[in-house]
């Protein structure tokens, strides 16, 4: 229709109307051409944008903690990031090399992006606190979406690098240096230390709020783990409802479940006389009295059986 308008136009030239229509039809179909082109995404609408000067955190940061002589020494850089200076570094050229996304680039304009050490920082501080991304943000200068994807990416990396190494059972040059270095420390052939603690769930729905509330009357989830003295947490069994106790975690758990299937490893060593054949563990008065258990004493009665219990409690909470 449109064609034939356009050769009766440029064949009759009777009136003015024509021209006035031709350009409207053109105009309209000039919109709809528009509305059919698709459009790549701009600017959010009311999205405000903050210029947060992250060179300027990235050099804050670097003077507070990683320079030479930094303002807050090893022994605040320890207490805040919950490790020392040499790990830190060791675990973000490991997270660097792996996710290129972790190393600092130029943005179209030229700009320097986030830094590692900002991305990394980010990470640490959210896992090592449990703080929110605003808190990070005043300090850091990054963004939320930004810390989020930095987490994420944070903990991928560090599974895909770490995992064969530490998240795993000990093998036999673990376990017998394990038990060299706990023979030092005046338990002999122990294995490590075991023992249950309850994460606060913030958000738990308010159906399952009966079923995760145990004797710490809000809901949690229980956390069983077995570390060594340098806290090495080798077994880590996770996920369930704050309303049990260490006995019934540990019905359920996987810790002995190659001592069930007789592949423990090989322990030979003697006590007053008896011949023992397999590790143990320092746990509280609350799990069972199982050969592989060795529990402090609820009230202890005499100079021996005081220091015994001081040094199980320290032991195994170290």
């Amino acid at each position: 229709m449109t064609h034939n308008r356009l050769a009766k136009m440029f064949f009759n030239d009777d009136s003015d109307d024509e021209f006035h229509l031709l350009a409207t039809m053109i105009e309209e179909e000039e919109m709809a051409n528009e509305d059919q082109t698709p459009h790549r995404p701009g600017s959010i609408p009311g999205h405000a944008v903050i210029r947060r000067d992250r060179v300027q955190g990235n050099d804050r940061l670097y003077r507070d903690y990683f320079a030479d002589t930094p303002t807050f020494g090893p022994h605040l850089f320890r207490r805040r990031f919950r490790m020392n200076r040499p790990l830190f570094f060791c675990i973000q050229h490991a997270v660097e090399a792996y996710d290129p996304y972790f190393v600092q680039r130029r943005d179209a304009c030229g700009a320097l992006g986030l830094s590692s050490v900002q991305k990394n920082s980010a990470a640490f501080r959210m896992l090592a606190y449990g703080v929110p991304t605003d808190s990070v943000d005043e300090y850091v200068r990054i963004g939320e979406s930004t810390t989020i994807e930095s987490l994420k990416k944070f903990v991928k990396a560090i599974i895909a690098v770490f995992g064969d190494e530490y998240l795993r059972s000990p093998n036999s040059s673990d376990i017998a240096r394990l038990l060299e270095i706990n023979s030092d420390r005046g338990f002999p052939r122990m294995l490590g230390s075991i023992d249950c603690m309850h994460w606060k769930w913030k958000n738990c729905p308010i159906a399952w709020q009966g079923m995760y509330s145990g004797h710490i009357h809000e809901p949690t989830i229980i956390l069983e783990a077995v570390a060594s003295y340098d806290l090495w947490i080798w077994h880590a069994f996770f996920g369930l409802p704050g309303s049990l106790n260490d006995i019934n975690v540990l019905e359920r758990s996987t810790v002995f479940k190659d001592l069930t299937e007789g592949c423990r490893p090989q322990i030979n060593y003697s006590i007053n006389g008896h011949e023992y054949t397999m590790g143990y563990y320092l746990a509280d008065g609350i799990y069972p009295s199982w050969s592989t258990f060795v529990k402090t004493l609820s009230s202890p009665q005499g100079n021996k059986n005081k220091h015994f219990a001081a040094c199980q409690d320290l032991q195994g909470k170290m």
